[in-house]
C-alpha cells in the first residue's frame, strides 16, 4: 500500500518528505549493518579471505557494464538473468588464485610500475602529459577512490606478469606457423552427387509401430518453448509533432551551430565496364582479358554508347544498369578506381584502371564540386532534425510521467484506459520469435523473458519508440505428448526413413565406384547430375552441400591415387558421395606476407588455451569456501 502510494505521488512534497524521513531511519537503524558489510568475509580461497568490499566492487563493475550495454531496456530482472552475483564471485576467486600463484612464483608489482601504467593512460593526460587533477576528477566521476583504482591496476599488472611467465618459454615456431597456414589455405576441388531424401519419400511406408520409439528418442526436438503474451502502451514521438514545430530563430541557431553538417564533399557520377580477374589467374589468361578490355575501350573512345557497351561487356553487378554507379564521394570505392575517377573531367573516359576486382573503363558523367548548403537549402533538413529531437523528448517525458504515476500492482490495460492511452496486445510468442508489433530486438526480448507474469517494465526505448510493457500471461516450456504433435512427428519419421534409404543407395553407389565403375556413367544410370565445387579451403562451405562437419576432413584426406572417401557424407539435406578432382598448395609469396600475422594469431590462441587450462587446474586443487548465505562452491 505504501509503495503504491509512493509511486502514484512520487513528485509531491509529501513523498519527498517521507523519503527524507525514511533515509534518516535507515541511517540510524541500519547504517551500521550496511557499512560494516564491507568488512564481511564472503569467501576463503586457500585460507585467504575475499572481503565484502572487494565483492561489492566487483559486483558494481559488472552491474555498470551491464547497464551500459542494456541502457535503453534496462531492468533489475536482468541481474538475475545474467547471474551477476556468481559472476562477480567467480572473478574474485580467479583473481585471488592468480595472486597466490604469482607469490609462489616470486612475482610482484612495484609502486613505480603502477605509477608508470597510470601515467601512460591517455584518459589521464592533457596535451600529452599526465594531469593529476584530471586523474582525480575522473576517479570521482566514476565513484572510485585512488587506492582502489591503483589496487586494480596492481592486479592487472600481476596477471600480465603471470601470463607472460607461463607463455614466454613456449614460442610458436616457424614450422607451427607453416603447418597452420597450410591447414587453412590449402585448397581442394571435389565432385559430388546428391541423394535427396525427398526423392525416396514415396517409396517408404509409415510404420506406426516405429512411430512411438522414434518420438521417444527425439522428444526434446518437439519441446514447446516458453511463451509469453504482452499488453503494452506505445508512446510514439510522431504523435507529438503538433507541439514540436521549431521557430525560425531555432532553425537559424541550429544552422549556425552545426555548419559541418551542411558541408557537401565533392561527388562524381560515373559508369564503368568491368572485366573480372580471378585471384589465381595465369599471366596468359590475364593478357587475353586485357586485350578484350582494350578493344572495348577503343569502341568507347570512338563514340559507341557507353551504357550499351556496359550492358554487353561488363561483368560487374551494375551491368544491367549500363554500369551506372550514381554519385559517390571519396572513400566509397577501391583506391585505384577512386583516384582515377576524381582526377577526371566531366564526359572523360579513362584508360584501363586495374583494381583487385579486375580491369575497369570509367566514364565520368557528372561532377558536383564541394559546397556548403545555404540556410534555405538546409531548412527542411534542420526542421526535421529539430522536430525529431523535440518529439523524442516529449514522448520520453510522457512515458516517465506514466511510470511515475503508476500504482505498484497495476493492471496496465485499466491504467492505459484511465490515462486515455491506446493499449496493444500480442498473441503468445517464444524467445526465438519476433515481438509482435515491435519487431526483432534481441535485448528487449531477453528482458521480457526475464519478467514474471504481471510484471511491468520500466520505460523502454526500441528503435526510437517508447514502450511500457506488461507480461499479461506466460506458458512454461513443456514436452508434448505424441498425439499433440503426431502430424509433425509422422512427417519427420517418413523423412527419416527416406534419409535411411537415400544413404543406403549412396553407399551402394560408393561401393560400385570403388569397384571401378565410371563416375559419370554410374551417375547417369542412377539419374543423378554430378557437380563440381570451386577450389575450397577447410573453412569454406560448398553451397549445394551446406554445413557438414565431416566434409573437409574427408575431402582433404583424398588425393589423385585415392579419389573416394571411406564413407558417404550425410546431413539434413541428404546423402552425398564425393570424389577428389584437384588440389592447390599455398601461395608462397602470400605466406611470407601473412606469416607474422599468423604467428601472432596462433600465439594468442595458444596463450588463451594455456592460461585457461592453468587457471582451471588451480581451481580444482584449491580449497574454496563460499561464505555467502546462498552460495556453495
Amino acid at each position: 500500500m505504501l509503495l503504491s502510494l509512493m509511486r502514484k505521488h512520487a513528485k509531491s512534497w509529501l513523498i519527498k518528505f517521507l523519503i527524507a524521513i525514511i533515509a534518516i531511519v535507515f541511517i540510524f537503524y541500519f547504517g551500521y549493518s550496511f557499512t560494516s558489510r564491507d568488512g564481511v568475509k564472503v569467501a576463503f580461497v586457500n585460507g585467504e579471505y575475499i572481503s565484502g568490499q572487494d565483492y561489492n566492487r566487483a559486483y558494481r563493475n559488472l552491474l555498470q557494464a551491464l547497464q551500459r550495454e542494456y541502457k535503453s531496456v534496462w531492468s533489475e530482472n536482468l541481474i538475475k538473468a545474467f547471474d551477476l552475483e556468481n559472476r562477480a564471485f567467480n572473478n574474485l576467486v580467479n583473481e585471488k588464485l592468480v595472486t597466490q600463484e604469482a607469490r609462489n612464483l616470486g612475482l610482484d608489482v612495484t609502486e613505480k610500475e603502477i605509477q608508470d601504467r597510470i601515467i601512460a593512460y591517455p584518459a589521464f593526460q592533457f596535451k600529452g602529459r599526465f594531469d593529476e587533477e584530471r586523474y582525480q576528477w575522473l576517479l570521482r566521476q566514476n565513484g572510485m577512490k585512488a587506492e582502489v583504482f591503483e589496487a586494480e591496476i596492481s592486479h592487472q599488472l600481476l596477471r600480465e606478469k603471470v601470463e607472460q611467465f607461463l607463455t614466454t618459454f613456449l614460442p610458436v615456431t616457424d614450422n607451427e606457423v607453416l603447418d597452420q597456414y597450410n591447414h587453412n589455405k590449402q585448397q581442394i576441388k571435389i565432385g559430388y552427387v546428391h541423394f535427396q531424401p525427398e526423392k525416396f519419400k514415396e517409396s517408404v511406408e509409415l510404420d506406426q509401430s516405429g512411430l512411438g520409439p522414434f518420438f521417444d528418442d527425439r522428444k526434446e526436438n518437439y519441446r514447446v518453448p516458453e511463451k509469453i503474451k504482452l499488453a503494452y502502451i506505445v508512446i510514439a514521438p510522431e504523435t507529438f509533432k503538433e507541439n514540436a514545430v521549431p521557430s525560425e530563430q531555432q532553425i537559424t541557431e541550429y544552422f549556425e551551430d552545426n555548419q559541418e553538417m551542411f558541408k557537401q564533399d565533392k561527388e562524381v557520377k560515373a559508369r564503368h565496364i568491368l572485366f573480372k580477374l580471378s585471384k589465381d589467374i595465369s599471366e596468359e589468361e590475364e593478357k587475353k582479358i586485357k586485350e578484350k578490355a582494350l578493344s572495348v575501350l577503343k569502341m568507347a573512345n570512338e563514340g559507341d554508347d557507353f551504357a550499351a557497351l556496359a550492358k554487353e561487356y561488363s561483368e560487374g553487378p551494375t551491368r544491367e544498369k549500363g554500369g551506372d554507379l550514381g554519385f559517390f564521394t571519396r572513400g566509397s570505392m577501391v583506391k585505384p578506381f577512386e583516384e582515377a575517377a576524381f582526377k577526371m573531367k566531366k564526359d572523360e573516359i579513362s584508360d584501363l584502371v586495374k583494381t583487385s576486382f579486375g580491369y575497369h573503363i570509367i566514364w565520368v558523367e557528372d561532377i558536383r564540386e564541394a559546397s556548403t548548403k545555404t540556410l534555405d537549402e538546409a531548412k527542411k533538413q534542420i526542421t526535421e532534425n529539430l522536430t525529431n529531437i523535440v518529439t523524442t523528448d516529449l514522448a520520453h517525458e510522457k512515458g516517465l510521467s506514466l511510470i511515475d504515476q503508476m500504482p505498484y500492482d497495476v493492471d496496465l490495460v485499466k491504467y492505459a484506459s484511465e490515462h486515455k492511452m491506446p493499449i496493444k496486445h500480442t498473441d503468445y510468442f517464444s524467445q526465438n520469435e519476433n515481438i509482435p508489433g515491435i519487431g526483432n530486438d534481441d535485448k528487449l526480448r531477453q528482458l521480457l523473458f526475464s519478467l514474471e507474469k504481471g510484471d511491468v517494465s520500466e520505460l523502454i526505448e526500441s528503435k526510437n519508440i517508447f514502450y511500457i510493457i506488461q507480461v499479461a500471461d506466460n506458458k512454461p516450456s513443456y514436452l508434448p505428448e505424441l498425439d499433440e504433435v503426431r502430424k509433425k512427428v509422422e512427417e519427420d519419421f517418413i523423412l527419416h526413413l527416406a534419409q535411411i534409404k537415400a544413404k543406403s543407395t549412396a553407399e551402394s553407389f560408393l561401393t560400385q565406384l570403388k569397384e571401378g565403375k565410371n563416375w559419370n556413367e554410374l551417375a547417369k544410370k542412377n539419374k543423378l547430375t554430378p557437380k563440381s565445387s570451386d577450389f575450397i579451403t577447410r573453412n569454406d562451405v560448398v553451397p549445394d552441400i551446406g554445413y557438414n562437419p565431416g566434409l573437409q576432413e574427408a575431402a582433404f584426406s583424398l588425393n589423385e591415387n585415392n579419389k573416394y572417401p571411406e564413407d558417404v557424407l550425410e546431413n539434413a539435406r541428404g546423402a552425398f558421395v564425393i570424389r577428389w578432382e584437384g588440389k592447390k598448395g599455398i601461395d608462397e609469396t602470400k605466406y611470407l606476407e601473412e606469416k607474422e600475422d599468423y604467428r601472432q594469431s596462433l600465439t594468442m590462441a595458444r596463450d588463451q588455451m594455456l592460461i585457461g587450462g592453468w587457471l582451471e587446474n588451480l581451481k580444482r586443487k584449491a580449497e574454496i569456501k563460499d561464505l555467502r548465505s546462498n552460495g556453495s562452491q
